[in-house]
């Protein structure tokens, strides 16, 4: 399993860099957003695993990032952590009301954060988080557990890149995939990789799939998306 990929939406830059370290010592990778607005164009291009929201932000604030992040159906479920100054009993409440799992004021123990992040992970993982153990479509068969396709019964051999592309594209059935977040969930996101390759795997991933290829659709200027009423 990957090392969890954490969305560190702060403006302080001085936190930035002392919550960056501790996370990543602690086995964590962290991508950075100094404002709201930032971090939620982000969360369209790249995988999280949970996101660290300050309430303090320039332009719009941590609840509004919340609120729009749980009135995406492709978000709704993605874990957050708040980090705020503000300890009124008020703001607790609005963040709870919101959808937020945690809230952590400042000061706190970067030690007391990552055993708080590693917590709500291991929830998640332990209800079966946001990932079914198969995914279906019509008779597409992923097995996510024994890496195992099947296309009407008949086993498909898949390369690695293949199945996590295709994996990758069912869990969002029917959502627009830009080619930056298909890159970040088959070769994480760190890698300086030309996102022209997606459209190779594409090709070669249609052709394995003969007349079932026809769902995956291209989304000119943007990426591609599962249809499978297509």
């Amino acid at each position: 399993m990957s090392d969890p990929m954490l969305l560190v939406v702060e403006d302080d830059p001085h936190l930035t860099q002392l919550l960056g370290y501790n996370l990543e010592r602690a086995g964590f990778k962290c991508h950075v957003s100094s404002t709201g607005e930032e971090a939620l164009q982000q969360l369209v291009r790249k995988s999280f695993d949970l996101v660290l929201l300050d309430v303090m932000l320039p332009g719009i604030d941590g609840f509004e990032v919340c609120r729009q992040i749980r009135q995406n159906q492709l978000f709704r479920d993605l874990p957050i952590i708040m980090l705020t100054a503000k300890g009124e009993e008020i703001d607790r409440i609005l963040g709870f009301e919101l959808g937020i799992d945690d809230y952590v004021v400042k000061p706190f123990s970067p030690r007391e954060l990552i055993l708080r992040i590693r917590a709500i992970l291991k929830r998640d993982r332990r209800h079966g988080g946001r990932v079914p153990e198969q995914l279906r479509a019509g008779t597409l068969d992923v097995d996510l557990v024994r890496h195992l396709v099947t296309l009407e019964g008949r086993e498909l051999l898949l390369t690695l890149m293949e199945f996590k592309l295709l994996a990758a594209l069912l869990k969002r059935k029917g959502e627009a995939q830009s080619r930056e977040k298909l890159l970040s969930d088959v070769w994480d996101v760190d890698r300086s990789i030309n996102t022209r390759t997606i459209d190779t795997h594409i090709t070669r991933l249609r052709e394995k799939l003969g007349e079932t290829g026809r769902m995956i659709k291209t989304v000119r200027g943007f990426g591609y998306k599962f249809d499978e009423e297509a």
